[in-house]
């Protein structure tokens, strides 16, 4: 019975057609819940590191004294974390997925650029 079995599965695999896409030849089918992957708009970033404490696979890094954000691509699971904790909301997803690591590498890092605003001076209180 299981050699009848067998039989059917790979008739049925030679007949139809692959159940996967070859990427990034073919584009990924997008739907609804497609995250795609993280996007920084350094000039608004803090340095808080609240993204990098949230990150479960500990893809971000945030370095205070040196200014950069850096993100690497092969560790992110667009898990969507960092966004959602993000307090000035400088991270975004970006649905359109990114060329395949055969032609970049999986480490970004950014040069933070913010510039902290002034505090306006207290009024003296004259009597």
């Amino acid at each position: 019975m299981a050699f009848f079995e067998m039989a059917k599965t790979a008739i049925r695999t030679v007949l139809e057609r692959p159940a996967t896409r070859p990427y990034p030849y073919v584009p990924a089918k997008r739907t609804g819940l497609s995250r795609g992957h993280v996007v920084i708009d350094v000039s608004r970033c803090i340095s808080c590191g609240m993204c990098m404490k949230k990150c479960p696979s500990e893809a971000i890094c945030v370095g205070r004294e040196e200014k950069t954000w850096a993100i690497d691509r092969l560790r992110c699971i667009v898990c969507n974390s960092c966004v959602e904790v993000c307090p000035v909301k400088c991270l975004t997803m970006d649905p359109v997925y990114t060329p395949s690591f055969t032609m970049r590498p999986g480490m970004e890092v950014f040069d933070i650029t913010y510039v902290k605003p002034e505090r306006p001076a207290k009024k003296e209180e004259t009597e």
